[in-house]
Order: structure tokens, then sequence, then C-alpha cells
């Protein structure tokens, strides 16, 4: 099948955009880019708007709608699963047609997707975290409920020791994991854990590794805590997400070591701003740790991008109303970065990191994963936030908003 878009602006970062374009797509690749005339039987007027790469988001949750316990309990598990289809729409119309799940999707939803059994992007699997005993997102409560979801094809996520963590990483790979997500340190929306300390051993996290890569699989860090990076960073971690308490010398460890960070600036002011549902009990706890979170947080990504640390864009959706994806642009500009910056971070740069050498870029014989923009997003990439500028998504040459 044969697509023509005609008449578009495209932009690529760090390129001069190319004006008057038409762009030819077959079978899902983009095929020719030419100001000259092309013929097709499909044919799209871009009417002088942007044409880019679409997103791809680094650090989702495409199943959550707040990882509120209380619902985990009281919802039936059928509902888990319908909630992925509004979530998918909800970021496909945010500009956003690839994600890296960090957590609570498994494979139904990739093979969904790969289906057209409904609209959704493209998905990097986690399965389900790493979590030791009393650490972040283990879900046992003081009362003795457990408030984790399992069901069969999704493994528990809590472990300790080295057999136990090299079993689970065996687990969730075979559960069908693209990578292993680990929970490195304390959280902010579990109880009775701090940010600020790490979690597992070095020796757990170095079987974790070791693992991991016997199948060329990447692994990524929840971490707020320093020490924690640092350890996940010297077990040969492939992503540090979150990075609350980062600092310039970790900072330059993370170049050195080529170990990336998805910053996910969004979630904390998100929540901070806009609080909690009035019926959950762990609100003020929660409150509480976002005001210290949200107090040092940019200032310290701002020292890892002054330190040239691989920044990838990632919102933490999930955690968070899915569909606000672009907004987290705002953010990496707010720290330094441009424009150009910014947009590769959610592009080129991304799609690198997951092993991608066709994706990111509007260019020949890359994948036609494009958005047409109402307006240039190098003047302002403030534009892409606002859902309505994005006035269409193409995901493998189909538009699909």
């Amino acid at each position: 099948m044969q697509t023509l878009i005609e008449n578009v602006n495209v932009v690529n970062p760090f390129e001069e955009i190319s004006t008057h374009q038409n762009v030819l797509i077959e079978d899902g690749v983009i095929k020719e880019i030419t100001s000259g005339k092309i013929k097709a039987d499909n044919v799209i007027d871009g009417e002088d708007n942007y044409l880019l790469s679409g997103f791809i988001d680094c650090h989702t949750h495409i199943f959550a709608k707040g990882f509120h316990k209380e619902e985990n309990m009281a919802n039936p598990l059928g509902l888990h699963f319908y909630n992925a289809v509004p979530h998918a729409l909800q970021t496909v119309n945010a500009g956003v047609t690839t994600i890296r799940d960090c957590g609570s999707a498994d494979l139904s939803f990739k093979l969904a997707q790969q289906r057209k059994l409904f609209t959704a992007p493209k998905i990097h699997l986690s399965i389900t975290p790493l979590v030791m005993t009393g650490g972040h997102f283990d879900l046992l409560l003081p009362s003795g409920w457990d408030m984790e979801i399992i069901y069969p094809g999704f493994p528990k996520g809590r472990c300790d020791g080295v057999e136990e963590v090299l079993k689970k990483t065996r687990e969730v790979r075979r559960a069908g994991a693209d990578f292993i997500k680990v929970m490195a340190s304390g959280g902010v929306l579990t109880t009775n854990t701090s940010p600020e300390f790490a979690q597992f051993n070095k020796k757990e996290l170095k079987t974790i590794v070791n693992e991991a890569k016997a199948t060329n699989m990447k692994v990524s860090a929840h971490c707020h805590s320093l020490k924690g990076m640092n350890n996940c960073i010297d077990a040969g971690f492939s992503s540090i997400e979150h990075g609350t308490f980062i600092d310039r010398k970790t900072s330059q460890k993370m170049v050195e070591k080529n170990v990336s960070l998805v910053a996910t600036l969004l979630v904390h002011q998100f929540l901070a701003k806009n609080g909690f549902p009035a019926w959950d009990s762990y609100a003020a706890e929660k409150t509480a740790k976002l005001k210290e979170i949200v107090k040092v947080h940019k200032e310290n990504i701002s020292v890892a991008y002054e330190e040239g640390v691989n920044i990838l864009m990632g919102t933490d959706s999930g955690v968070i109303p899915h569909g606000h994806n672009l907004e987290e642009l705002i953010h990496l500009t707010d720290i330094g970065m441009s424009s150009d910056e910014a947009i590769a971070a959610g592009t080129v740069r991304a799609a690198e990191f997951l092993g991608f050498d066709n994706l990111g870029l509007v260019k020949e014989n890359y994948a036609a994963d494009l958005i047409l923009v109402n307006s240039n997003p190098l003047d302002d990439v403030n534009v892409l936030s606002n859902n309505d500028n994005i006035l269409k998504v193409i995901q493998d040459g189909f538009v699909v908003k």
C-alpha cells in the first residue's frame, strides 16, 4: 500500500527544515522524500504543516491508572486490561507512537498492538519490576493484604538473594520482557520506603545484569538514591530512571560508562500540583515525599545535562494521567536543552537506546511513524504539549489520529 503526504515541512533535530516536501510511504516505510511530484492512490494534503517523527516515551505504565492500591483490591482483574485501551488512545493522540513500559503491561498488549486490535503505541516491555522484600513496589501491606496484581503469564516481582533474583530475571524474560526493570531505591508512592535509600545489594544487582546480558537484554533501574545509582552503574545497568539525587560526580561516571538517564521531570511536578484522590489513605505521606523530590530534582538533572549525560524523554504516565506525554519536553528545555535536543531525546536518541536504526527520524528507509503539527516545534517546543496542535498521527503508514 502506498500513501503520499504532500506539501509538508520535514523536521529532524539538528537539521535545517526541508520545506514543501512530498513524502511517499510504502508498506509502512518511508520510500521517498522529494520536492518533486509523486503519484499515489492515497494522498494526504499536509497543507504546509510540519512533519516529524512520532515520539518514543521511554518510561510509561500503560495499564496503570494511578497505582492506587485500593483499586487493585476492589476492581475485577479484567479492568486492569480494559484500562489499557483508552490509555493507549490517549498516548497516540498525544503524538507518541512507541512506548517503553516500565512495569504493568504484559505480552498481551504487545500482541494486541501488533494485530491492530485497537489503536495503541508500539511497546518495549519490562513486564514487572524486580523488587526486594520491603522495597519500593513491594505491595504487601502491614495488614497482610498483598495488593500486587498477578495472574498467569505475569510473575510476582518480589525476590531476595542471588538465587532468587537470578530465577526472577529468567521468569520475567520468559513472560516476554524486552528488558529488565529493577527497583533499586525507595520511592514516593510506596509506603514505608524512602527515595534516598538504596535497595538490593551489589551481588544481587550484578547477578541480574549478568543474566540479562546473556540474551542481550538491557537492565533499567528505578532509582532516586545516589548510592543506589552508583551501585547500578557499577553493576552494568543501561539506564537510570528518575535520578532525583544525582550529583556531578555520578553524572560524569554515567557518561564514562555510557549509562542513560530517563529523568521523568513531569511526573513529580504534576503530582505536586494536582495531588492525589481524597480517598487515597496514603496521600499525606506521598505529598510530604513529593515536596522534597520536586525541590531538588530539576536542579540535579540540570547538573546531569551539563555533564553530558544522555537524557531520554520519559513521563511515568500511568502514575499521572495518560496523554500529557509531550509536556515532558517543556521540562527538558527548562533544564537547558535546546528544542532540537529535547525533540531528539524523545525521537532519534530514544530509538537508538532501544536498538532501532530505522526509527526516530523522517528519513528514507525509516519506519513511517510520524506526526503532523500545525507549527514549527523547533521555534517553540511548547506547541507539542497541546494535543490539539498534533493534527495527524501516522503509525506504520496508517493514519491513527
